[in-house]
């Protein structure tokens, strides 16, 4: 059923203070501009989906970034998802409200898988997107939290499926291994993950050559691969690593 749809390419901002940064290995941040902006350009390039990551979400920073959100949604029209801060209910409908269309939920869902459940009956499977930041450690993926600084005792395999079992409509799986090295994506977790759900999983972290996309998605059988800073440093154009896709007999949006 996975396997006609066409892949999507989904730029990803990191967004501090309203502004979009990218780090490596989860730090040493650089700003990369206006994230309002960049989404329209992004839009504009041919990405299928954007993704939207609040990296502070203190309160204060969690009134700019809503505010934003409500700026991207006049300005962009493809589906785009935030994430960032988001522990309860109230915040779901606050961004639901202010225009995004899905939302990601990554250290609140371990700390509380019941709440992948209250969204999903609330708000429908579409909308729950559960992202993990998983780390290969002696010879096992294990998952971490706030943003990779906890590491937890669960196991990135059995807790996607959990996250599938309680109606989550897509995995978005990043390797803190390989975020932002750019040596390609964790694709034999990936493959694993795509085999085993019946959800579509996103592919994070690792981005740095058009081969590394057509690898997640041959590879690693990946329904989305999601990139930051090869988007936003001008590395890769996605129009050209479409076609380059297109080129190599893999199915995507022109």
């Amino acid at each position: 059923m996975k396997k006609g749809l066409a892949k999507r390419i989904v730029p990803c901002l990191d967004v501090k203070n309203g502004e979009t940064v990218k780090g490596t290995n989860f730090v040493n941040l650089r700003k990369a501009g206006d994230p309002v902006e960049m989404g329209k350009a992004y839009c504009e390039a041919g990405a299928d989906e954007l993704v939207y990551l609040d990296i502070t979400a203190s309160h204060e920073g969690r009134k700019t970034f809503t505010d934003m959100v409500t700026r991207v949604a006049t300005e962009i029209n493809i589906p785009f998802t935030v994430g960032g801060g988001i522990s309860a209910l109230e915040d779901v409908e606050r961004l639901l409200y202010a225009g995004a269309d899905k939302v990601s939920i990554n250290s609140a869902a371990i700390n509380n898988p019941g709440l992948i459940d209250e969204i999903t009956s609330r708000f429908g499977s579409q909308v729950c997107v559960c992202a993990i930041d998983a780390k290969f450690d002696d010879n096992e993926w294990m998952c971490y939290l706030n943003g990779g600084r906890i590491r937890t005792d669960r196991k990135l395999y059995e807790w996607a499926r959990e996250a599938e079992d309680r109606g989550a409509g897509e995995i978005l799986f990043t390797s803190m291994n390989h975020d932002g090295v750019k040596n390609g994506y964790a694709n034999d977790a990936l493959c694993h993950l795509s085999e085993t759900l019946g959800i579509p999983v996103i592919a994070s972290g690792g981005a740095g050559c058009p081969e590394h996309f057509r690898d997640a998605f041959t590879v690693g059988k990946a329904d989305a691969a999601l990139a930051a800073s090869v988007f936003h440093f001008g590395e890769i154009k996605i129009r050209e690593l479409k076609e380059y896709l297109s080129s190599e007999g893999i199915n995507v949006r022109l």
